[in-house]
């Protein structure tokens, strides 16, 4: 009886950690936009009782996963092209549009703004201290610490930094010479450190003074992080908000012909917060029943999942542009 009650625990862990095997569906990838497909994956459950298993682990590995068949979808921040979809046989859509925030440690400097080129001079390794006259001028009567800067960064493949490089390439000449957009960098500058995942990031913000890095919205709000307003193309320096967000979104051009291919950075236009990305679900060409099933969750999440998005600062797509993603299924075979 002993032998029994003690394995009752054991039973009941394997039972808990077990659910995951029992997924319908099971993705991997980005994390950019994790907190999101959790409260879907979450009310999706509870209407239907299907169970979707998502494992952030960046959009490399999610990538990785489904060329290898190892996961029924996956997730990508960066969105491949139509030849990189021929290669992998696959299929691409958007999933939903979210933020990427400069995140700051400095609780004496309540307020920050960024211009484009103290946000590339940071990045590039350039600018050293708070206290830098490109930081300060355009934070007149601010009192800005003598503290070097420590820059975090990911430091796995990821679309966030994908997304991120690709902005500085817009903003800078220099970082586009040097380093252009990828999701891997070997950061410039020797006061950087690095965090797996954006929650691996905004963990190491959290816990370093006066530290700045890229972070998605959702991970730095729900830590509690400074987030700076940033300089965009219109000459605005415009805070991380759902408004500015969805004025961004508005300029993207997600075109079915070109599976979707799009990358939202530094859009024209007042009011736009110039740091936007667009997040892309790949499923593999063959797999008509289970991208059927993936798909179906979508499908669902664009429909009622639109204030879940909203509440945690994503941009739900808008009704066109579902409409297009729908059709787009249709003509795959995949809906």
């Amino acid at each position: 009886m002993k032998k029994i009650a003690l394995l009752a625990p054991l039973v009941a862990l394997v039972v808990a950690t077990g659910s995951l095997n029992a997924a319908d569906i099971k993705g991997s990838g980005a994390s950019f936009p994790f907190s999101v497909y959790q409260a879907w994956i979450g009310a999706y459950n509870k209407a239907t009782s299907i169970q979707v298993d998502y494992v952030k682990k960046g959009s490399s590995a999610g990538i990785k996963d489904i060329t290898a068949r190892s996961v029924d979808f996956a997730g990508s921040d960066e969105p491949l092209t139509k030849s990189e979809l021929s290669e992998k046989k696959l299929y691409q859509f958007p999933g939903v549009v979210g933020a990427i925030t400069m995140s700051y440690n400095m609780p004496s400097v309540k307020k920050l703004n960024l211009s484009s080129s103290a946000l590339a001079g940071i990045a590039l390794g350039k600018v050293v201290y708070w206290d830098d006259a490109v930081i300060a001028s355009a934070n007149k009567g601010v009192k800005l610490p003598h503290e070097k800067i420590t820059f975090v960064h990911r430091a796995d493949g990821s679309g966030t930094t994908f997304n991120f490089t690709y902005y500085l390439s817009l903003i800078s000449s220099d970082w586009r010479n040097k380093f252009g957009a990828d999701k891997t960098i070997n950061w410039p500058g020797d006061h950087h450190v690095g965090g797996k995942t954006n929650t691996g990031v905004a963990a190491l913000l959290k816990q370093t003074p006066y530290s700045i890095g890229y972070v998605d919205y959702a991970d730095a709000r729900s830590n509690g992080l400074q987030m700076a307003s940033v300089q965009n193309a219109h000459g605005e320096f415009v805070a991380p908000t759902l408004k500015a967000f969805q004025a961004a979104a508005a300029k993207a051009e997600l075109n079915p012909a070109k599976d979707f291919y799009a990358i939202i950075a530094n859009p024209k236009g007042a009011g736009v917060y110039p740091m936007v990305a667009a997040t892309f679900i790949l499923v593999p060409k063959e797999a008509t029943a289970t991208n059927k099933k993936v798909t179906a969750f979508y499908d669902w999440s664009y429909a009622h999942g639109g204030s879940l998005a909203s509440n945690l600062g994503y941009v739900p797509l808008p009704a066109a542009l579902v409409s297009k993603v729908k059709q787009y299924w249709i003509s795959k075979g995949i809906k």
